[in-house]
């Protein structure tokens, strides 16, 4: 069921189009090795799992790169929603500036391209700031949310209790950049939320936060197992308020297969061959100095000369 309409497309029709990518790597993003591993098991544990059942909703989609991994967990009536403001304008200058700064080269046009070269239809947009995704997407309804939004403290404040309307009681909501220096206000958002306002952590990664409004401890129990058969994967617990989770690295870990493209990437088109260069004229002196005896040569030269003279 389509709970959302999509948004126009506000890319000038005359940018041209952006090219489609030749390879799942050549999709703009940032998504690491290791958490693409981790998506891959918390999606393919719930796929498992006929009581887990739910829509996947990502805030902030950049070019779509997590978007095209997530959209292939995907499972029968189930609906995946995407909400960015690509390329239309932000609500406030801070996030203007934020926009400008960060993601220069966004459109929705860009996002388009790229997730059609490897599904046969986009998923629903919300073209808009993600505020309004609790009007929009039905409470108690996603198995997955996956938060990369505006990076600004407010906003991620608001992503967070969004998170929590839309979710279903065990879902998984991932928070990206929840330690990168360059996002203080996606830190103190996310560690306010886990400390006072009941999300529970799961387990961290270098880049994402993986959470839950309900109870951790059975998706941590089954992760730590999985994780036990790992050499690829470094891994510890720790106690942070009072609650349990799990922190993992990466020992050269690779990625899961890549999403494949619907079609054939279309072969570069060669450049037309160099008009061959004109002849030059061969004078009839240089001729006769390849072709004939030297002594020969001499006398039609000497001949000729007293012709002119």
């Amino acid at each position: 069921m389509q709970h959302v309409s999509q948004a126009p497309v506000t890319t000038p029709d005359a940018e041209p189009a952006p090219p489609e990518p030749r390879a799942f790597s050549e999709v703009k993003g940032w998504f690491s090795a290791y958490d693409q591993v981790l998506f891959d098991w918390f999606l393919n544990r719930q796929n498992d799992t006929p009581e887990a059942s739910g829509d996947i909703l990502e805030l902030g989609a950049f070019l779509g790169k997590s978007a095209i991994f997530l959209a292939g967990y995907l499972r029968e009536g189930e609906e995946f929603t995407v909400c960015d403001l690509f390329d239309s304008p932000a609500p406030d200058d801070f996030n203007l500036a934020e926009m400008r700064d960060s993601y220069p080269t966004l459109t929705r046009r860009g996002f388009e391209t790229n997730y059609l070269a490897f599904h046969p239809s986009l998923p629903t947009v919300i073209q808009a700031p993600t505020s309004v995704v609790a009007d929009r997407v039905r409470p108690g309804s996603c198995r997955f949310v996956h938060v990369d939004a505006s990076h600004l403290h407010e906003h991620v404040v608001q992503d967070i209790a969004s998170s929590r309307l839309v979710a279903t009681p065990d879902a998984v909501v991932v928070f990206d950049d929840y330690r990168a220096a360059h996002c203080p206000g996606v830190a103190a958002a996310v560690w306010a939320a886990v400390a006072g306002e009941g999300l529970r952590v799961i387990a961290v990664s270098a880049s994402k936060l993986y959470a839950t409004w309900g109870d951790p401890l059975p998706q941590q129990s089954a992760l730590l197992a999985w994780l036990e058969g790992r050499t690829d994967l470094w891994h510890g617990v720790d106690v942070v308020a009072g609650h349990p989770l799990v922190r993992i690295g990466d020992e050269g870990v690779v990625a899961p297969p890549a999403p494949k493209l619907l079609r054939a990437p279309a072969e570069p088109v060669a450049a037309p061959p160099a008009a061959p260069r004109p002849a030059r004229p061969v004078s009839w002196r240089r001729l006769a100095k390849d072709l004939l005896p030297p002594l020969l040569t001499r006398a039609i030269v000497a001949r000729r000369r007293r012709r002119r003279g």
